[in-house]
C-alpha cells in the first residue's frame, strides 16, 4: 500500500476510495461507523507500507519564472516546454521510457504550460484556451491517482470541457480551462487517501494559484473551480478565501465541512452526482482521533449541506467529463455564468 502503480495501456482511470477531510469536528459518528473510522486510523499511522515506493524519477527543478501576468504567459509557456523537455531526456536515461513519453508530450508547442515539475510524481498546470483574453475561466481540480504518469486522462477530461465550453459560449465570449495538478494526489491504494494530509498540504497552494490567475486573467473573468473526487477535498479546504465566482463539488466523499455556509466562502457551492457512482456509498460522518481527522462530513448534495444541486445524468465516477453527457453539460453552463439544470426526479 501507498506505492503508486502505473495503470495499463487502455486500462480505465481507476475510481478512489474515500478520501476524508475537514477541520475538526465534534460530531460523534455512530458506533460501527466509529469503530470503522478507528480501524482506518490505525492503517494510516502505523501500519507499515507493504510495497516498495516507487524510484524517485530524476528531472530539472522547475524553471525559474517572472510572475504570472498577461504580458508574461509566453515567456512562462516557452520556458515550461523547455523544462519539460529536459525532463523527458533525463527520464529517458534512466529507463523509465513512460514518463519520458508523457513529459515529451506536454513539452510539444501546441501545449501551455503555467507549472511544471518533473520530479517524483510530478505537478503541471496547463492552460487550454486564451488564458489572458478569456471571459470565463474554469480550473480543474483532480483527485487521486493524478500525477504525470496519468495526466493524459485529466488533460482528456479539461479537453472535452474546452470543447464543449467553446461550442456553447455566445459569438465573441473567449473562455479558457485551466486544468491544475498542483499537489502530490494521494495513491488509490494508500494509507494517505484515508486521511486529511495532502488536502491540508493543497489548499493554500491551491489559493495562491487562483490569486496569481487572477493577475493573468482579465479583471471581471468569471471563474469556476471545478472540483472532482479527493480535488473537492481540497476546494473544501482552500474555499476560505479563494476568488472564484463558483466552486463546484463532483463525485465528492465531502468536503470536511457539515453545510456549503461553514466553507466560509462568497462562492456559489454547486454540487452532483451521477447515479453510477459508487462515491455515494461512503459513510458521511466524520471523527477526529489523536489530532487527526478521519471521515468526510456531510454528503454535499445532501438537503442537509445546502449546495445547489445540479443533474450530472448517469455518470459514474470517473465519467463526468464524458462528451455528450449531462454533467458536462452543466458543468459547461456553470463556467459560462448559466443556470445548470436540475436533477430530473
Amino acid at each position: 500500500m501507498g506505492a503508486r502503480t502505473r495503470p495499463k495501456a487502455g486500462a480505465p482511470p481507476t475510481d478512489p476510495p474515500p478520501n476524508p477531510d475537514g477541520p475538526p469536528t465534534t460530531r460523534r459518528p455512530r458506533k460501527g461507523l466509529r469503530t470503522l473510522l478507528a480501524t482506518l486510523l490505525t492503517a494510516a499511522i502505523a501500519a507499515p507500507l507493504s510495497g516498495a515506493a516507487r524510484p524517485q524519477i530524476p528531472a530539472p527543478a522547475p524553471a525559474t519564472l517572472p510572475p504570472i501576468t498577461a504580458t508574461t504567459l509566453q515567456t512562462t509557456y516557452a520556458a515550461n516546454r523547455a523544462n519539460a523537455t529536459r525532463a523527458a531526456d533525463m527520464a529517458d536515461a534512466h529507463g523509465d521510457t513512460h514518463r519520458a513519453a508523457a513529459d515529451r508530450t506536454l513539452a510539444a508547442p501546441s501545449r501551455h504550460l503555467l507549472t511544471f515539475d518533473g520530479r517524483g510524481a510530478g505537478q503541471a498546470t496547463e492552460v487550454l484556451g486564451d488564458l489572458a483574453h478569456a471571459d470565463h475561466i474554469a480550473v480543474l481540480v483532480p483527485g487521486s491517482d493524478t500525477s504525470l504518469d496519468t495526466y493524459a486522462r485529466f488533460h482528456k477530461a479539461a479537453a472535452a470541457l474546452y470543447t464543449d465550453l467553446t461550442h456553447r459560449a455566445p459569438r465573441g465570449t473567449r473562455t479558457a480551462v485551466v486544468a491544475w495538478l498542483g499537489y502530490e494526489t494521494p495513491a488509490t491504494v494508500s494509507t494517505t487517501v484515508t486521511t486529511t494530509t495532502r488536502a491540508k498540504e493543497a489548499a493554500p497552494h491551491l489559493r495562491a494559484f487562483v490569486r496569481d490567475l487572477r493577475a493573468a486573467a482579465k479583471p471581471r473573468a468569471h471563474l469556476s473551480l471545478l472540483c472532482h473526487s479527493y480535488g473537492t477535498v481540497v476546494c473544501g479546504r482552500a474555499a476560505q478565501g479563494l476568488e472564484a465566482d463558483d466552486i463546484v463539488l463532483i463525485g465528492s466523499p465531502g468536503t470536511g465541512a457539515d453545510t456549503a455556509t461553514a466553507l466560509h466562502t462568497h462562492a456559489r457551492i454547486w454540487a452532483a452526482r451521477g447515479s453510477e457512482d459508487w462515491i455515494a456509498r461512503v459513510p458521511h460522518v466524520s471523527a477526529t482521533f489523536f489530532g487527526t481527522t478521519v471521515g468526510f462530513g456531510t454528503d454535499p448534495v445532501s438537503h442537509a449541506f445546502g449546495a445547489r444541486i445540479f443533474d450530472a445524468g448517469d455518470a459514474n465516477h470517473s465519467g463526468y467529463f464524458t462528451p455528450g453527457s449531462a454533467s458536462l453539460t452543466n458543468l459547461a453552463r456553470i463556467t459560462l455564468a448559466d443556470p445548470p439544470e436540475a436533477p430530473h426526479a
